[in-house]
Order: structure tokens, then sequence, then C-alpha cells
């Protein structure tokens, strides 16, 4: 790899390219000269020409005036440059090979303008679309990594949303379930160090495992119940087959605070809380569904920031892999989440 890295920073690479195409024109010509000098020398000045034009071009013309959309300068500075290349050689070739002719405007001036000039011409319109088609890929492959240093950042910046609200709901249902029952609040206060130190220490990564997910999910659940009467069913039902994949850390919490935050507060009817989660045929299955205040219906108003926030998340992390459904009817509240389990 440090061999690599130092011929291409010296561009030595380069110098072995040209060797290879000296190596095999040399090949396959030397026969058409009587001495293998004179072949040597053409083949020496055709190459260090191809390669002069080939640098001016892709180096100089197409940085220059491709790349700022001067066309026209472009096209009329690459064909002054070709011919007076070509020239030049033709000159210095009459001299090694001792044939006048090539530079004489009379006789079969088709045939060296064929042989010469047309041949250089798309041996170095090949260079510069080489060169351009490089320059395109880095384009692409440098558009591709800042849009996902773009995607970072922001799930970055929606991870440390997410992380306050968590704490600060958990630690609410502690304090108030200190004033309740002082033994029940040191389980509490457990489940809540518990959760302190998975956001802490455990989800820096991309990924983390979904048993610890669901553990961090569960805690959260049940510090949440604390704060219920027995007016209120909260029902957590996670099938054994969630187990062996890993999800994005918090993905599914969001979900959970909003159900809390906008569930009814009937006083002769039930309300209630049923969250469903299993695995089957490379899928994961969040369901979740909540009674709410029979108001008009508003799925903006009841979904608020958080929503926002993990559909983002979503649309960022699984493009194409997940089915979200949010059904907001009169008096209920609904979550339908499908997401392509990736190991």
């Amino acid at each position: 790899m440090q061999n690599a890295a130092f011929f291409i920073k010296y561009k030595l690479h380069h110098l072995i390219i040209w060797m290879l195409v000296f190596g095999l024109w040399f090949f396959l010509r030397y026969e058409d000269y009587a001495l293998e000098a004179t072949a040597f020398k053409v083949t020496l000045i055709k190459v260090a020409d191809l390669a002069l034009m080939v640098y001016i071009t892709n180096y100089l013309l197409i940085p220059k005036l491709l790349y700022k959309r001067q066309y026209f300068w472009f096209g009329l500075s690459f064909i002054v440059v070709i011919l007076t290349s070509s020239i030049v050689k033709m000159n210095i070739l009459a001299q090694i090979t001792n044939n006048p002719a090539l530079l004489s405007v009379s006789g079969n001036l088709k045939a060296r303008i064929y042989d010469n000039i047309i041949p250089h011409f798309f041996l170095v319109l090949s260079g510069a679309a080489f060169k351009l088609m490089m320059d395109y890929t880095k384009m692409q492959q440098r558009m591709v990594e800042m849009a996902k240093e773009k995607a970072e950042a922001e799930l970055n910046f929606l991870k440390s949303q997410i992380n306050p609200h968590f704490l600060f709901n958990s630690l609410n249902s502690v304090y108030f379930l200190i004033e309740k029952n002082n033994v029940e609040a040191r389980g509490a206060l457990h489940k809540f160090s518990a959760m302190l130190r998975y956001q802490l220490y455990e989800m820096n990564g991309d990924k983390i495992a979904i048993e610890k997910e669901m553990e961090y999910l569960k805690d959260y659940v049940d510090l949440q119940k604390l704060r219920k009467d027995e007016n209120y069913a909260v029902t957590f039902n996670c099938s054994p087959d969630v187990k062996g994949f890993s999800i994005e850390p918090l993905l599914l919490v969001p979900f959970v605070e909003n159900a809390f935050k906008h569930i009814s507060h009937h006083k002769n009817q039930l309300n209630f809380i049923k969250l469903d989660l299993w695995a089957t045929n490379g899928f994961f299955h969040f369901i979740l569904e909540n009674s709410k205040e029979a108001v008009e219906k508003n799925t903006d108003k009841h979904a608020g920031i958080g929503l926002t926030n993990v559909k983002r998340r979503l649309e960022l992390l699984y493009s194409g892999k997940h089915k979200l459904e949010i059904k907001n009817s009169y008096d209920r509240f609904s979550v339908s989440l499908q997401l392509q389990i990736i190991n």
C-alpha cells in the first residue's frame, strides 16, 4: 500500500504506462525500418510527442478552458496544438529517417496526413476522454462522500435531539415515584442508571444489538408506567424471535415517547398503549397503538418533532428498506413499522 501511494504521489505510474506504450509501439513497428536504432529513435519521438500532447490537453486545456465552458477556445487550441505538434514531429522524423518527402507539400500529402496527423488527433483525444472519465468518477465519489458526511452529521444532530428528551422524561418518572413509594423508587433508579449507561457507553456506534435496544425500550416503558394508575393499560409484547440482528440506536423510542405523551386521559373508559414487536422472514415488525383524546384528526400536531426526527432517520438509514404507516383516527393513534433486517 505504501509503495502504491508513493508511485501515485510522484506520478511514477505515468512513467511505467508510457514505457509500456513505447515497448508495444516499438515491438509492432520496428520491422518497418532498416535499422533498429532508427526504429528506436522514431518510436521515442512519436511516444514523447504523444505524451506531451496528452499532458498539455489533460492538464492545461481541459482545466483552463473546457471546465470553464470556453468550448470554442478549447476546440481551437486543441486543433492548433495538434497541428503544430504534428508538423514539428514530422520535421524531426524527416531528419532521422532522411526522408525530406515528409515535409513536402507535393506528393501524397493525404497519405502523410492520414499517417501522422489523424492518428495523433485520435490518440490525444482518447487520452482526453480518459481524463474526463476519471475526473467524472472522482467527482461522483466526492459527491457520495459529501452526501455521506452530510447524512452522518444530520444523524448525529438528530441523535443529540433525542437523548435529552428521554433523560428528562425518565428522571421525571423517578422523581414522581419517590413521593409515592421509596422501595419502587430504588428499582426505578436502577433502571434509570441502566438506561443512562446505555446512552453514554453503548450506543455510540452506528448499530446496536436488537436485544440491548429492546432492554432499553422495556426499561423506558416500565418507568413511564410508574406515572400511570390502574385506569391505564400498557402492554409490551416482544416475541422471542427478536434477536440476532442490529438496529440503529434509539430508533424506536420516539414512537413510544409520543404514545405516552399523547395518551388519552378518560375517566370512564380504559386508556391504553399496546406495543407488539416480532421478526419474521427477514423483517422486523414494530406495531404501536394508543388511545387519545377524541379530537379533530391532526396527524402533524400529534406526531410533533419526535416523529419527524425518526422519519428522517429512517429515510437516511433504511432508504428502500422500510415501510412506515402512521394512522391518526378519531380516538386512537397507531404506528406500523417494518424494517428489513440487515446483519
